[in-house]
């Protein structure tokens, strides 16, 4: 199976994926980890990323595809795949499904973690991150910060400088503006599974596999 995870800044899309990664034994592919080893490798692919990740602007589509195309292609994704914060727009998502055409494979399912608005900023300005894994560390009470080291490696987190309440906002708008033709595009496809993005991390991820095994919406 091909699964894309869709879900805004804070709703723990990450932390789902890498889950039901798990849970069903597939590879799990996020988009920013294939620019940064792209950028630790050093290759031709890797210096082209850097320049665009140093210049603040966005990595091309065609790039992107590439990259997530090459990947999609290793032994451990024999299995299946979970995309992770990709596609981002309904362009990307358009030239995914061709690329994907062209060797036989489309996208099974979408999952949509929905989260309401004023959640999502509670819990972004309330995030840190790790310094070594870039791990997010989630709180919902804003004024309470993540204590201790990251629980994945043990390193220092850190408040990243654009989780403050203005630039969420404007994130957000983004994100909603950018993605919500993309919710459309997989709702007339007849993939589209939204899931409600409240309450434990567990009960989430029952409901996300659920909505995988059965297409039913969960809510």
């Amino acid at each position: 199976m091909y699964i894309v995870v869709l879900g805004a800044p804070g709703a723990g899309k990450g932390t789902q994926a890498v889950a039901i990664a798990r849970e069903m034994e597939m590879a799990h592919i996020a988009s920013g980890d294939l620019f940064r080893q792209a950028v630790e490798r050093g290759d031709e692919l890797g210096v082209r990323v850097k320049g665009y990740m140093a210049s603040g602007a966005l990595v091309p589509d065609e790039i992107t595809i590439k990259m997530i195309m090459q990947r999609v292609a290793a032994a451990d994704c024999d299995n299946g795949v979970i995309l992770d914060g990709f596609p981002r727009n309904l362009q990307q998502a358009e030239a995914l499904d061709a690329d994907l055409k062209k060797k036989n494979k489309k996208i099974d399912r979408v999952l949509y973690i929905d989260v309401p608005e004023e959640e999502l900023v509670r819990r972004l300005i309330g995030r840190r991150v790790c310094r070594d894994c870039q791990k997010p560390h989630c709180n919902s009470n804003s004024q309470k910060k993540p204590e201790g080291k990251c629980r994945y490696c043990g390193g220092e987190l850190y408040q990243r400088p654009d989780d403050n309440a203005e630039t969420v906002a404007k994130r957000l708008k983004v994100y909603f503006a950018e993605t919500m033709p993309l919710i459309e595009y997989y709702r007339r496809q007849g993939k589209l599974a939204e899931v409600d993005g409240q309450g434990s991390v567990e009960d989430i991820t029952e409901k996300m596999l659920d909505a995988i095994g059965s297409g039913i919406i969960k809510k």
